[in-house]
């Protein structure tokens, strides 16, 4: 057992990171400390003096865990990339769902790829934007494609033999698949494209240029007239970036808006935490970003801002030379000094206090009130419906009030099941709170028992293994739903009765049951009596997209894990190959239309092959196999 006492005397007087973990192990929050020392001692010393949030962490912390490094600028970077990897409960956490694309140049891979993307990572890659003009974004994408003759696939290892594919053939990739390309070559050219995206553009501009001209004197008008559209359209991108961002009119805002109102549960995440950006340019407010996080409903906004800024900044290649925020933030001198050494050049964050910068910063201060106005409304309205929805859906079916609060949406969960001819049963569970889709909540289940042809049975099992998931205490699976519904109808509905009344589990059950064309027609209770849905638009809706995406879901995974089956029952047919060959050989080439196309010495490469295992790998393909 983990003792918090004697660990606190072993603690080093260094910077670093340290992990809270509750009773199961999860970790539940990622700090970075100048001292180690000092600061995970402050957590379990004077507690009456903690705020609610750090009160309500402390209450849940079983163990803890050290992580040391050289200087608190490497903690504060390592802190980011864990509170991606473990999603803590008690951090703020960005959202990955931007609306605007970035371009990314993927310098973690042998042979890097440009690719247009809504997600930032700490993955090695650069990245640049964001941009509002996707078009224009897929138009310079594949322009920097053609003048470089970029790679373009995504394949990380060829095997031997590898044919050149279409673009190698027309001349517009180097053919990577085939050795055919120089490294030192490309990653001078990988070099070009990065100064491009970041303004320095004379070069590629240069290219295009030529190849314009080129084909005018050729007389071929068509070809020139693209080449001029590509260059048109290379210079839109070039205005839209924020490149020459050393002029003092040029900045970032960043404000977040008010956080987590009306909920007393520190450790409840809200999406209502929400960040916007505004970008000046040239002096004047010319667009704005906004981005939604998770975090604890008691955290500050400088809180909220301060954690943005490290997941929103530390991937960008181009920074701003000035940030103006509402009020300082923690961390403040190490994000400016972090950004500094990104960026390669001084970047300030300030705090306007009159003049020009104070009034920009009011005018985004007023937006950010109206937006946040609209936004609780907009949220307000929302659940005005998902309550009044809970509570036809409950009068319909003679539910109790909801688990979560008399004015809380009905937490419901549907079942399906797919099987191939009665064979290879899977089934799946969606979970929706009113009639929003909690889809980190989904969960799939391989069926185990020997339940050929019988859904009930198949039905029986998941309802089992969940319900007692949520009596063993399983994560994920700690919260017991208002409703089941289980797709089919009173056959169905008996079985799942059976499970939940032997487990002793207090949820209703009901039936989604479809008409002539496979569409929802009603509820069918636990007494057998049917409701027609028709006649309530609002939770015929409701129900009839419960019923498509419970059905989506379980399809979806019914057909991933019927592929593996069949590369997996393919590769086992082999003599000589057995499982730990087969992953082995999975990894190396990716598809079996990758091994199959593996000459004997590719195969003989992986490692726990050998010249005899490849061989039968050979000889079954060629026999068994389409032709090569």
């Amino acid at each position: 057992m983990f003792d918090i006492e004697d660990n606190l005397k072993k603690l080093p007087d260094k910077p670093g990171i340290y992990l809270h973990k509750d009773e199961y192990g999860e970790v539940i929050y990622v700090g970075k400390a100048s001292s180690l020392r000092k600061r995970v001692r402050q957590y379990f010393r004077s507690q009456s003096r903690h705020d609610p949030k750090i009160a309500a962490l402390v209450s849940h912390i079983a163990e803890f865990e050290t992580i040391v490094t050289q200087t608190e600028m490497e903690a504060l970077i390592l802190e980011n990339t864990l509170i991606k990897k473990y999603l803590p409960k008690y951090n703020v956490m960005l959202r990955d769902d931007k609306t605007y694309p970035y371009i990314k140049i993927t310098l973690g891979e042998e042979w890097p790829r440009i690719e247009k993307t809504r997600v930032l990572r700490n993955d090695g890659s650069k990245y640049f934007g964001p941009y509002a003009d996707v078009k224009s974004v897929n138009r310079i994408i594949e322009l920097l494609r053609d003048v470089y003759r970029l790679k373009r696939c995504r394949t990380a290892k060829f095997p031997e033999g590898a044919k050149l594919c279409m673009y190698g053939h027309i001349g517009r990739c180097r053919g990577f698949c085939c050795a055919a390309a120089d490294r030192d070559e490309y990653m001078a050219d990988i070099d070009s494209v990065i100064a491009f995206l970041k303004g320095k553009n004379k070069e590629t501009l240069g290219l295009l240029k030529h190849q314009m001209e080129e084909a005018a004197a050729a007389l071929d008008f068509e070809k020139a007239a693209y080449w001029r559209d590509t260059i048109i359209a290379a210079n839109s991108v070039i205005e839209k970036q924020r490149v020459d961002l050393l002029s003092s009119g040029n900045m970032d805002i960043v404000l977040a808006a008010d956080h987590g109102a009306g909920n007393s549960d520190a450790g409840t995440r809200t999406p209502a935490a929400q960040v916007t950006v505004f970008f000046v340019r040239d002096g004047r407010l010319s667009g704005r970003e906004i981005h939604h996080l998770d975090a604890p409903t008691l955290s500050t906004k400088e809180e909220v801002v301060s954690a943005f800024m490290l997941q929103y900044y530390i991937n960008q290649t181009i920074v701003p030379k000035e940030i103006l925020l509402e009020s300082h933030i923690p961390d403040e001198a190490l994000l400016q000094e972090m950004l500094t050494k990104n960026a390669g050049r001084a970047v300030k964050i300030e705090v306007p206090a009159r003049g020009e910068k104070r009034a920009l910063l009011k005018l985004a201060l007023n937006d950010v009130s109206e937006t946040s106005k609209l936004m609780l409304d907009m949220i307000e309205r929302g659940k005005e419906k998902a309550r009044a929805l809970s509570a036809e859906l409950a009068d319909a079916h003679g539910l109790p009030a909801p688990r979560g609060g008399e004015n809380a949406p009905l937490r419901i969960e549907a079942y399906d099941i797919s099987n191939t001819g009665g064979a290879d049963s899977v089934g799946a569970m969606v979970v929706f709170e009113g009639e929003r889709p909690v889809k980190n909540a989904y969960r799939r289940f391989r069926i185990r028992g020997d339940v050929r042809g019988d859904d009930y049975a198949a039905m029986q099992e998941v309802l089992y293994r969940r319900l007692r998931r949520e009596q063993d205490g399983a994560k994920g699976f700690e919260r017991l739903p208002d409703v089941i519904l289980v797709d089919g109808g009173k056959g169905h509905v008996t079985a799942a009765l059976q499970i939940t009344e032997a487990i002793g589990a207090d949820v209703r059950v009901a039936g989604m049951v479809k008409d002539d064309r496979h569409r929802t027609r009603g509820l069918v209770t636990a007494a057998g009596d049917e409701i027609d849905l028709r006649s309530k638009p609002e939770l015929f809706h409701l129900v009839g997209n419960i019923q498509e995406e419970v059905h989506r879901f379980v399809i979806e995974y019914h057909r991933g894990a019927r592929k593996a089956k069949a590369v997996r029952s393919q590769l086992d047919e082999i003599n000589g190959v057995g499982e730990k060959r087969r992953n082995a050989l999975l990894m190396a080439f990716g598809s079996i239309d990758a091994i199959r196309a593996a000459d004997k010495e590719a195969l003989a490469a992986v490692p726990g092959m050998n010249a005899r295992s490849a061989r039968a790998v050979r000889e079954y393909f060629d026999n068994n196999g389409p032709p090569r």
